[in-house]
């Protein structure tokens, strides 16, 4: 490279923004700090302005690398993409969280020839505003622990430290009548008169300034103040446990691992850092600790400076990996494009037709849908027999989709417990980007892979459950995501697509694939027209039959009804009234004896249920056996 080229590296945190612009020999052009970028406490119009604020600043770069706190899913990135595009457009940038700067940065050229046969792993223990752990080893696997947020996690951060000190200083107050030396302290450093006046203080404060008074912690822990000194081996006993529990889940663990200290608090106060190596030592004799030399923006550099030799170079966004990487998932493939996408050429000529033309077309072609749903008759009927089966045992069905995929299949479960009574743990609805994606469409949502797979940890699926994938083209990364994570824990899958011609990698087939023929949509590519209908119908039998199945069902009737409002109530009425054969004012009599439960309301007038009705056991069965 030479000094033509400029590479731009940002790491930002919850106290700042540190941007560095170096040129292809590696000599810095400009270093800045700019306010605090935590992604999670800062607003789209504020990520702007702090690029503006740099790019005033800093030469046009030719690569990005930026690493910030809080970024977690694929739409945070898609938010930082947004933001760099405004101020640098069209150049490529690598998007990535904090902790992989931060790790980089600790890559430095002389430890990477030294250390690099010596240790296996490299973990950063940061230590700032928020705290987090993260590793990876030299088969390329990652792991990381914490990074929650002050209200969830960051247990060993400065803002931990000052908020154990403070409490255990307000309950020395209180139970000695003495206020010792870091209450004194933080009471000088704010200028307030009374203890009393914390109580506004931390109402209005931010996590940053909170976090500011730590340095008086430790201060006041060297004095001998006892509260302050709990805080400091309470964090010191965080961090360690956070590291070792890094250490342990990288695959192939040894003692071969360096620990390096990152973030303000651990490069201020080389005692405690010392402290924490000392302790993870004992616990690992053949590991090494050390301090980061380089801050976390050369990290960053590194990383702008591979995409600009990377012949491939476009923007990347990389989050933190709390399932499965995205290398482990085998998503199949077909003959080009997925039928859905097809241009059909019967079409071409959709936006000349009159209303009443185009409504002819759509309901046409839709006609087609339910015969292409019989094709799959098989595979329906078996999946219906298994979900029974599961739900008979104590095991849960998981609907996994996104866009329009995951609302049906959230729609569908949402229908359940109030038609048949069922409790909302037997159906669930699973969809890329969360609730919001309900609403809204989420970027990068469905192409997000490891957050398919923390899906399946953060429920616990196991071998009682099954896991059904919704894609029309049959290839949704978080789908797959999703379906190989629950394999590996047991789980039985299935795939609903409208994608006949799809190719399995070995081993990654689901146990059952209903793949509808549904063809070309008329607007091609709208897969909420033709495939969003053949995926409702498919989801209406899978959740009916299989109730009935359970005896929730008696003739055509809804005998587990959960009569929630006057309509339904005045249908229970009615369903009781035709299973006894009493009048409608001894059902509904009946109904409220009993709670407003259907079939318990009947059986008191004389109904017998059917011999398929039983007890469950546990919807959380699956749960359960895991903690037995």
């Amino acid at each position: 490279m030479s000094t033509d080229t400029v590479w731009l590296g940002m790491d930002g945190g919850g106290t700042r923004l540190v941007a560095l612009a170096v040129d292809g020999l590696g000599n810095t052009l400009t270093r800045m700090e700019v306010g605090p970028t935590n992604l999670r406490l800062t607003s789209d119009n504020e990520l702007i302005v702090r690029f503006q604020e740099i790019g005033e600043k800093v030469p046009a770069p030719d690569a990005i690398g930026i690493g910030l706190a809080g970024m977690m899913t694929a739409e945070d990135g898609a938010r930082v993409s947004k933001a760099l595009e405004e101020v640098w457009p069209g150049v490529p940038a690598h998007i990535t969280h904090d902790l992989e700067t931060a790790w980089w940065a600790a890559e430095s050229e002389e430890h990477r020839v030294a250390n690099q046969k010596e240790y296996a792993a490299r973990i950063i223990i940061l230590s700032g505003t928020g705290s987090c752990c993260y590793g990876r080893c030299s088969c390329g696997a990652v792991a990381k622990v914490g990074g929650w947020g002050h209200w969830l996690g960051d247990r060993g951060s400065a803002y931990a430290l000052v908020e154990a000190g403070l409490r255990g200083s307000i309950s020395q107050l209180d139970q000695t009548g003495k206020w010792g030396e870091l209450g004194v302290r933080v009471i000088g450093r704010l200028g307030l008169n009374d203890p009393a006046d914390l109580i506004g203080w931390v109402q209005s404060a931010s996590k940053t300034e909170i976090a500011a008074l730590a340095p008086e912690v430790f201060v006041a822990s060297r004095i001998g103040d006892i509260p302050a000194r709990e805080a400091v081996n309470q964090a010191l006993g965080h961090l360690v446990a956070d590291a070792v529990a890094t250490y342990r889940q990288l695959p192939g663990s040894s003692n071969r691992v360096e620990f390096v200290g990152s973030g303000s608090v651990l490069v201020a106060q080389k005692e405690f850092a010392a402290a924490i190596g000392l302790e993870l030592r004992k616990l690992l004799p053949h590991s090494k600790f050390r301090l980061q030399e380089r801050e976390a923006a050369w990290g960053a550099i590194v990383l702008a400076r591979r995409l600009t030799i990377d012949p491939d170079r476009k923007t990347r966004i990389i989050r933190p990996a709390r399932g499965i990487p995205s290398s482990s998932v085998r998503i199949p493939n077909g003959n080009g494009p997925a039928p859905t996408e097809a241009i059909d050429p019967r079409f071409a000529k959709f936006d000349r037709l009159s209303v009443k033309q185009g409504l002819q077309l759509l309901l046409s072609e839709e006609a087609t849908v339910a015969s292409a749903v019989g094709t799959q008759s098989r595979g329906i009927v078996k999946l219906v027999r298994s979900c029974a089966d599961a739900l008979r045992k104590g095991g849960r069905v998981f609907y996994v989709g996104a866009g329009t995929s995951g609302r049906l299949g959230v729609l569908d479960a949402s229908e359940c417990p109030p038609t048949f009574r069922s409790p909302p743990e037997w159906v669930q609805g699973i969809i890329a980007g969360g609730p919001k994606a309900l609403t809204n469409a989420v970027e990068g949502a469905e192409d997000d892979v490891a957050a398919g797979s923390a899906a399946m940890n953060a429920r616990q699926v196991g071998s009682l459950d099954i896991v059904i994938g919704i894609a029309a083209s049959g290839r949704t990364p978080f789908v797959w995501g999703a379906l190989t994570k629950a394999l590996e824990q047991g789980a039985s899958t299935v795939l609903i697509c409208c994608h006949p011609g799809l190719h399995f990698p070995s081993g990654s087939k689901p146990k059952i694939v209903i793949a509808i023929p549904t063809g070309p949509e008329v607007l091609a590519g709208s897969t909420r027209l033709k495939a969003g209908t053949a995926t409702k119908l498919v989801l209406n039998a899978l959740t009916t039959l299989t109730m009935v199945q359970l005896g929730k069902v008696a003739g055509n009737l809804m005998v587990d009804l959960d009569p929630s409002n006057a309509k339904l109530r005045t249908r229970a009425t009615r369903i009781v009234a035709c299973l006894s054969g009493a009048d409608l004012a001894a059902a509904e009599a009946s109904l409220v004896n009993a709670g407003w439960q259907v079939s318990v309301a009947a059986e008191k007038l004389g109904w017998k249920p059917p011999r398929r009705r039983r007890h469950f056991p546990s919807a959380n069965a699956a749960v359960e056996q895991k903690i037995k």
